[in-house]
């Protein structure tokens, strides 16, 4: 690959991205630009900025965006209205922030005169698929470096000692191996490596970070109401509120009864096993009130092809396709789908658990007079029932006559 001479980095601001700034400027004499991306994950921005000016980055070549609402509105939401779930369990909260990562990378790039763009990920994992597939799909003539198949830094005591050649300031807490490795957004917090490779030893309690004990939670259920609007949450107990409010919001509640904690041995794309464990606080709420609302205003053929769909869906976004011509059509279905998917679901949280107990809607398809065990005055006239029946059963008879004449 020819040297880059701009290239912007995905950078936080921690050892590893501050190692990698470096090595783009020892590596290739290339100019870097960075861009922190504030995805909600809880963590002060302003360090990032003078860590990337005391390693010498142009002031105006540091982009520091607070993306919470586009995050949601745009990638979150879409996501949740197809109840996405990946190998049934993981809510997909790493994987659905690398595209929007992507995206700006790419404009960055664009508006700079940037000729490339790099990440920290590593040669074994999924967001290296994740970040490169959606640079290429936005712009194909991008060159995108990923140091960590590049460069012998393979140790954490070879980076520490590449850092203090360097005069990379390294935290305290950096020095020494880290128990377990953490990604982090306004979706959710996932933990991998280390202390929780084994997946037949249970989670030290520590590694939680965004949700209580669920056993410790309070003793009395809480419950809340969540308004819907064409399948996007909009409200909370009444109040109107922004995609990414909503989402805080819920996070506060689905912590405080220990919501959303799941232990997970996922197949990654590249081909292994990884075990994680994830909290999803906010985000397990929102599936299950999305679900729960839909129940009432989603016709049950839409619905149906509509849930046989997702696991097509969830792979696409866990594999990195979020910007391919098939997710783009899946997302239309989806959305058609979601026209009539507004009205209001009442849920109760306890001590690690969220469900349902009530919803309504003005969209609603549910008819009291059909269903009803009294007097439905005319509404369904069970006789039908019969000849239903009869035509589903002709093809099972037809069957069964011929295997006992076949046996006979």
């Amino acid at each position: 690959m020819t040297a880059p001479k701009k290239v912007v980095l995905a950078y936080s601001g921690g050892l590893d991205t501050s190692v990698i700034l470096k090595w783009l400027e020892v590596e290739y004499g290339c100019e870097v630009v960075t861009f922190t991306a504030d995805l909600g994950q809880g963590e002060e921005l302003e360090p990032a900025r003078k860590k990337a000016e005391m390693l010498g980055v142009k002031p105006e070549n540091i982009f520091i965006e607070d993306v919470r609402e586009e995050f949601v509105r745009d990638f979150v939401f879409p996501m949740f209205r197809a109840n996405a779930v990946y190998e049934g369990l993981y809510l997909l909260g790493t994987s659905i922030a690398r595209p929007l990562i992507s995206k700006r990378l790419v404009e960055i790039a664009a508006e700079t005169g940037a000729d490339a763009v790099a990440h920290g990920a590593t040669g074994k994992g999924n967001d290296q698929v994740r970040f490169e597939l959606s640079a290429y799909a936005l712009n194909p003539e991008i060159k995108v470096i990923a140091p960590w198949r590049e460069w012998d830094l393979s140790s954490r005591t070879r980076l520490i000692e590449f850092a203090e050649a360097h005069q990379i300031p390294i935290a305290k807490d950096k020095r020494g191996e880290a128990p377990f490795s953490v990604d982090a957004n306004l979706l959710h917090t996932s933990s991998e490596g280390k202390v929780l490779e084994d997946p037949g030893k249970m989670a030290p309690d520590y590694v939680y970070q965004r949700t209580e004990d669920p056993l410790g939670g309070p003793d009395e259920p809480e419950y809340i109401e969540i308004g819907f609007e064409k399948g996007d949450a909009v409200s909370i107990n009444g109040e109107a509120m922004s995609p990414a409010t909503v989402l805080t919001r819920l996070n506060e509640h689905g912590k405080r009864h220990g919501i959303g904690r799941l232990d997970f041995v996922e197949n990654r794309f590249v081909g292994m096993k990884s075990r994680g464990i994830y909290e999803t606080p906010g985000g397990t709420i929102l599936l299950e009130a999305h679900r729960g609302i839909e129940q009432i205003t989603l016709d049950s053929g839409a619905g149906h092809l509509k849930d046989s769909l997702m696991p097509r869906y969830a792979e696409l976004i866990y594999n990195g396709f979020w910007f391919s011509p098939e997710r783009e059509m899946l997302q239309a279905a989806i959305d058609k789908s979601q026209e009539h998917v507004t009205g209001t679901v009442k849920l109760m949280l306890y001590k690690g658990f969220c469900r349902t107990v009530a919803r309504w809607s003005d969209h609603s398809l549910y008819s009291e007079a059909h269903v009803t065990f009294e007097e439905d005055a005319g509404a369904y006239d069970q006789k039908d029932a019969e000849g239903f029946i009869r035509l589903n059963a002709l093809r099972l008879k037809l069957i069964a006559t011929r295997n006992q004449r076949v046996k006979g």
